[in-house]
């Protein structure tokens, strides 16, 4: 039996999409495959060699074994509140060259660790670097490191600092 408001004379049309709804639902497509692009692919091989915060080259062996000089004492935490509202906690040291050679360039690597002693940060800094003076063979000079995320898993214990590049400065003849 008929529907009394159906006319049978008028065929059922389907509705037709309009260049704005085609266009819309293309975008949401384009929109989610980006993001499970980026959920999924590995960082690792999204990244076009880019340099890291140091430039960090190799030492030479006369480098490598002059970084034994370097002294990095007097470690000492601090937390503090930036103007974002951020906890920021900052390290401060000092680094004394016991060697006979200035330093041109010097990066530390700090190592943050858990309970069970993993690594959870590792990050590493230049504390010397031109235009700043070289470290003149046993100077003396503090030197200041701010983190602003380090994981809630930290230890709370001082990190572990080591000489992770050094450059010597060109001696004059």
């Amino acid at each position: 039996m008929q529907d009394t408001f159906e006319d049978p004379a008028i065929p059922e049309s389907k509705p037709k999409l309009s260049p704005l709804t085609v266009a819309i639902a293309a975008l949401a497509i384009v929109v989610v495959l980006l993001s499970l692009w980026f959920l999924f692919v590995p960082l690792q091989s999204r990244k076009t060699s880019a340099p890291q915060e140091t430039g960090q080259a190799k030492m030479t062996p006369a480098e490598q074994e002059y970084a034994k000089n370097i002294e990095v004492a007097n470690l000492a935490m601090s937390r503090a509140e930036n103007f974002l509202h951020q906890e920021v906690t900052t390290l401060t040291g000092e680094i004394h060259n016991a060697g006979t050679d200035s330093v041109s360039l010097l990066s530390l690597t700090t190592e943050f660790s858990d309970d069970m002693h993993q690594i959870v940060l590792r990050e590493t800094r230049r504390v010397i670097q031109t235009p700043r003076p070289a470290l003149a063979p046993g100077e003396r000079r503090t030197f200041e490191i701010s983190f602003e995320h380090i994981p809630i898993s930290w230890n709370m214990q001082a990190p572990a600092v080591t000489v992770s590049q050094l450059q010597l400065a060109a001696k004059k003849q």
